[in-house]
């Protein structure tokens, strides 16, 4: 018998596994078990909105008084919204002990920006002009880095 197959050569490395999933588990393992290391991008934007936040409301403490800062994925829209936008965020007055609720949707937010830059400016522009609105002042007196051409 003639075998007339050319010799394979040394075996070809395998990148995929056999069934062509490729790599399974993280990429990355994590230095504490149990805990990503990686941050989730709701993370990221919660840290971002806290430090806005938070300097806004030390400079206007003695003005605002109790205020409740949150974030939230999606606004709740009624069946029977007439609007085609889709709101940034919700500001709803305190009265008496109930303290005043300024809620940012973070989808939406984000959906409106392309870079890390342009969604600091977005959550900026929400914050102080929500501030202004519940002072009654202009967005520009809020905070000095308001710009309102954004």
């Amino acid at each position: 018998m003639d075998d007339t197959r050319p010799d394979p050569g040394p075996p070809k490395r395998r990148i995929r596994d056999r069934r062509g999933r490729g790599m399974r588990g993280p990429g990355v393992l994590p230095a504490v078990p149990g805990r990503p290391e990686l941050r989730t991008a709701r993370e990221r934007f919660d840290d971002l909105a806290l430090d806005i936040v938070t300097d806004i409301d030390a400079r206007w403490q003695d003005r605002l008084g109790l205020v409740e800062y949150a974030v939230e994925d999606t606004p709740q829209i009624p069946d029977d919204w007439s609007s085609d936008t889709v709101p940034l965020s919700s500001l709803v007055r305190g009265s008496g002990g109930t303290p005043t609720r300024l809620v940012l949707f973070r989808r939406p937010i984000e959906h409106r920006c392309e870079t890390r830059t342009d969604l600091e400016a977005m959550v900026l522009t929400v914050v102080v002009e929500q501030v202004a609105e519940l002072l009654g002042v202009d967005a520009e007196q809020v905070d000095p880095r308001y710009d309102r051409d954004d």
